[in-house]
């Protein structure tokens, strides 16, 4: 399975950057026009790429997906163009921010960023570079979208209506959903632990500064593995993709200069700059974390116990034990984990982390699990319970229970029919042009209308 996921991941990496190359070969590029869209083109190697793209995750285009791609590529083209004459704009650091999560969202799932950069055989800063331009345009496009049904809004009777319109076989089937808390302990690292890191690191720096290779200690010491096999180097980075305490040391050295030793989330650091490049710079660091002692890890499972014992004796809610104990952010929303790719507090299955799916599925709602073991986003040896809050079996759904499931189903409609509506008003007002080869396909849109206009706004 993990091997399929890398294959997806990277056969789209690769559409994403290689562009219309993909129809190279021999220096001879075998490429075509098939549309025109005011002032875009989109090529035949674009419809290609499209189309791997929803292949490689799984998607049914049906009999035609050359032409269900066309579609999709002819709407994209016509935001993109509108956005430009509306001067709609993205900003570089939101440009940025949206390059550095797909970028983490690759690296986490093919396992760390050197892989990725080892696969594809470029830095993570260029594969950005290759990336930006297609991504300002997705965005714009976006944007677009979003100032066209900004103001779509639907009222409880619209809702009911909607609802009320489906046949039998249209009533959606909601999924599966589950709702869960957690209370996490870190244990507490010695003071005698941290000393004896920082002397370690200092050792090293010292032997650094006499003369002995930087790049051999990171090999030999640090407990990055990604950097480490490469001598701690991470690569150019700019500014956001790393901790801020690392960055503000990381653009802070002369090139060759060896730090101080330094902490951040991660653990304690020295760090030797190698080059900067504008606003990027590129670093060699060796990491050292200090170990929590066995003695600190029973206290802290012990602890946890106490906490359990408290809330299943309805001593304390679940809710006010997250606020009073928990080391996790989440305690100021009473312990309920928040799912990172809805912002709501509910999960479906196949989105949780199969060990913790696996630890939940052995609960029943309301329950304490015993203290388990975790690693923080920051790498930290920690414990936590588990609270099963809620767990729905999959249904039809119904207005009581998912209201506001149906609304935004009903809004998406009424948005959908803004959005055709401004296609027909924008396509008649642009030049458009689909070569003859694709004019019997059929689209959702009247696409096929082969004619200049002077205006159009």
């Amino acid at each position: 399975m993990l091997k399929n996921i890398k294959f997806i991941l990277i056969t789209l990496l690769l559409i994403l950057i290689c562009g219309n190359t993909i129809f190279a070969r021999d220096k001879v590029v075998i490429d075509q026009v098939i549309a025109v869209v005011g002032n875009s083109i989109i090529l035949k190697s674009d419809l290609y790429n499209h189309k791997m793209q929803y292949e490689a995750q799984g998607i049914d285009l049906g009999p035609d997906p050359f032409c269900e791609v066309l579609e999709e590529a002819l709407y994209q083209k016509l935001l993109y163009n509108q956005a430009i004459i509306d001067t709609v704009e993205v900003s570089d650091d939101h440009v940025e921010m949206v390059l550095d999560r797909r970028i983490r969202y690759f690296v986490q799932q093919i396992g760390s960023r050197e892989e990725l950069e080892d696969y594809y055989g470029r830095t993570i800063a260029e594969i950005k570079d290759d990336f930006r331009d297609i991504v300002r345009e997705q965005e714009l496009s976006q944007a677009m979208e979003s100032q066209i049904t900004k103001n779509v809004r639907v009222t409880p009777s619209e809702v009911k209506r909607y609802f009320n319109n489906l046949s039998e076989d249209e009533i959606p089937v909601v999924e599966s959903l589950i709702q869960l808390g957690q209370i996490v302990k870190i244990p507490p690292i010695s003071e005698e632990e941290t000393r004896d890191v920082k002397r370690r690191l200092n050792e090293f720096r010292d032997r650094i500064l006499r003369g002995e290779s930087f790049s051999t200690l990171a090999i030999m010491y640090s407990e990055d593995p990604g950097s480490a096999r490469r001598g701690g180097e991470l690569g150019f980075m700019g500014r956001g993709e790393l901790y801020h305490d690392f960055e503000a040391v990381a653009f802070n050295l002369k090139p060759g200069e060896v730090s101080e030793v330094f902490q951040t989330q991660a653990g304690y650091h020295i760090a030797q700059k190698i080059e900067r490049r504008g606003e990027q710079v590129n670093v060699r660091h060796l990491l050292l974390r200090p170990k929590v002692s066995p003695y600190d890890v029973k206290k802290t499972e012990n602890n946890l116990d106490s906490i359990r014992k408290l809330i299943l004796d309805n001593e304390m809610s679940f809710a006010q034990a997250a606020e009073k104990f928990s080391h996790d952010p989440g305690r100021i929303n009473q312990g309920i984990m928040i799912n990172p790719h809805t912002g709501s507090t509910w999960f479906k299955p196949d989105e949780l982390d199969p060990n913790l799916f696996f630890a939940l599925n052995r609960l029943e709602p309301g329950d304490v699990s015993r203290p388990m073991a975790m690693i923080t986003d920051e790498g930290k040896e920690a414990y936590r319970l588990l609270y099963l809050k809620e767990h729905t079996e999959p249904k039809k759904a119904n207005l009581k229970d998912n209201y506001d499931y149906i609304r935004q189903l009903a809004l998406q409609e009424k948005k959908k029919d803004r959005i055709e509506k401004w296609i027909k008003e924008k396509t008649d007002s642009i030049y458009l042009h689909v070569i003859e080869d694709y004019k019997n396909c059929s689209f959702s849109y009247e696409w096929i209308k082969d004619h200049i206009t002077t205006g159009g706004d």
